[in-house]
């Protein structure tokens, strides 16, 4: 890594856009991912719920576009990948710690010198289920590789659809998801573990209102009624926080016809 880090030195830092979106179906949210790179030029976009195999992922498309794609998918369910118009290199499938967890739901790569992964992190629910021991032992392993990736002392933004709301001011609604996954206290706790060992929540780093929302969901009139929560999330390790500029959530693709649930958050990391 030490290796890595200089020869990334040598070749100069240049500011760098990152982007996570759970794009709920890349396929049937194509022209919006489109339309998005078209607009904002992310040097890193992570999506999340793919809802494919690598074999139906629109590589042609996107590298029309002018991006590259890393993926790691999964038929009807989950799927990571991180595209960029930049090399992709040293691509890691898959969180480390349990070889026989089989479900796509992490990717890591290097882009412009910036270790990033694209996480899509368990829901839990419900949570009498063997669905929420396993969302708790998956944040583990995210915890320990989250780790070794801090002592590599390189730029790391750990990105992505977390399903953790972090605080009350993260939800319309607190106490009508007290017990919901997202928002158990076991689930806040894994979620503060993380920032414990030094990571930056790059949102509020840079904003402190109440009430700002990556995802609605598709009953109850949740986005006309602005009845969201804050799940997705872009965390930085202390190299990537020193050059963080600015961060923001773009509302306008959940206004989209056939929009997905959750909308972009991003990032800029100065030179």
């Amino acid at each position: 890594m030490a290796e890595k880090m200089q020869n990334g030195e040598k070749q100069g830092v240049t500011s760098m856009k990152c982007a996570s979106w759970n794009v709920n179906s890349i396929n049937m949210r194509l022209p919006h991912v489109l339309d998005w790179l078209a607009a904002h030029k992310p040097d890193a976009l992570m999506l999340q719920e793919l809802k494919c195999m690598d074999d139906k992922f629109p590589l042609k498309e996107i590298e029309a576009a002018g991006y590259h794609a890393a993926v790691h998918g999964q038929k009807t369910w989950n799927g990571v990948a991180i595209l960029s118009p930049h090399p992709i290199e040293d691509v890691v499938k898959g969180l480390p710690g349990d070889d026989s967890d089989e479900q796509a739901r992490y990717l890591e790569a290097t882009i412009k010198g910036v270790r990033v992964a694209s996480i899509y992190l368990p829901n839990g629910n419900p949570v009498e289920s063997e669905k929420y021991p396993y969302k708790l032992a998956w944040f583990d392993r995210l915890i320990a590789r989250a780790k070794q990736l801090l002592a590599t002392e390189q730029p790391v933004v750990l990105a992505g659809d977390y399903n953790i709301i972090p605080e009350d001011r993260d939800c319309h609604d607190p106490a009508a998801w007290a017990e919901d996954a997202l928002f158990r206290l076991e689930s806040r706790r894994k979620f503060r573990s993380l920032l414990h060992l030094g990571f930056t929540d790059a949102f509020r780093a840079v904003n402190d209102e109440a009430h700002q929302y990556t995802f609605w969901d598709y009953q109850a009139g949740a986005w006309q009624r602005d009845h969201g929560i804050r799940i997705d999330h872009l965390l930085l390790s202390p190299q990537a926080a020193d050059r963080l500029e600015t961060c923001a959530i773009d509302r306008a693709p959940r206004a989209a016809e056939k929009a997905s649930d959750h909308t972009p958050i991003y990032m800029v990391l100065k030179d």
